[in-house]
């Protein structure tokens, strides 16, 4: 049985100093895997980044990165070239990280600043082979985006699509561009589903070192998954109603 469920909140969090920081020029910047100087970002940030303000224009990317590329945590590519922003793009789906980095990118080539943040999870949307792989119930590195809006950084957590959402019959993970969008701790029954374990912090690119030597001690059997040539798809239609 598929466990864990996506049921969104909105919510404001305490603003400390480093969410209060003003942008500076690393947080328009292209880097190698936020590269929002790929001609394939910049094309997506136009035709996406629409509305009167930055934080219309953020929420119609963010609703566009969170749609038009499917979730997919079993075909996870750790090299360089399979991280950056620009490559969700070309293949049509990714997993939180990717994904993340893809609102940063998009964000940037429309001119709002805008980072990646990371989060420590226990009980995070998955599957039977899927926990098998992980062995454990903690997901580490979970991504999210940050994006300046109004005075302050603001969350948004792009990751899981509408047509997973619907095929469990839950709502998806709204954001408003105003308040922090995370995951509901409970599920629509009041079960615990979702626990943010810790904060790995914001950073101007992704720290993609400290991923890939995380991933290799806490899952050495992930990339099992991806050799196998297994589809998460197939998986969560068996494991659903």
């Amino acid at each position: 049985m598929l466990v864990g469920s996506m049921f969104g909140t909105l919510c404001r969090t305490p603003q400390t100093p480093a969410m209060t920081s003003p942008p500076h020029a690393a947080s328009l910047a292209p880097t190698a895997l936020i590269d929002s100087d790929h001609p394939a970002v910049a094309a997506f940030a136009e035709r996406h980044a629409l509305g009167a303000d930055d934080r219309e224009r953020a929420v119609s990317l963010y609703r566009a990165v969170r749609d038009q590329f499917r979730y997919d945590p079993y075909r996870i590519d750790l090299s360089p070239d399979g991280m950056r922003a620009s490559r969700v793009i070309e293949q049509g789906f990714g997993w939180c990280v990717p994904k993340a980095a893809l609102m940063a990118a998009a964000a940037r080539a429309a001119g709002i600043p805008a980072r990646v943040g990371y989060a420590d999870v226990r009980n995070h949307l998955s599957t039977e082979r899927m926990r098998r792989a992980m062995q454990t119930d903690l997901f580490i590195w979970h991504g999210f985006a940050e994006l300046w809006l109004d005075g302050g950084w603001i969350k948004a957590t792009p990751a899981f699509n509408n047509d997973l959402c619907e095929r469990f019959g839950l709502l998806p993970l709204e954001w408003d561009g105003r308040s922090d969008s995370l995951y509901h701790p409970f599920d629509c029954e009041g079960r615990r589903h979702m626990e943010y374990v810790s904060e790995r912090g914001s950073f101007d690119d992704m720290p993609l070192e400290r991923i890939v030597n995380d991933f290799a001690r806490t899952y050495p059997a992930w990339e099992g998954l991806a050799a196998a040539g297994v589809s998460f798809d197939a998986d969560v239609r068996q494991e659903t109603p």
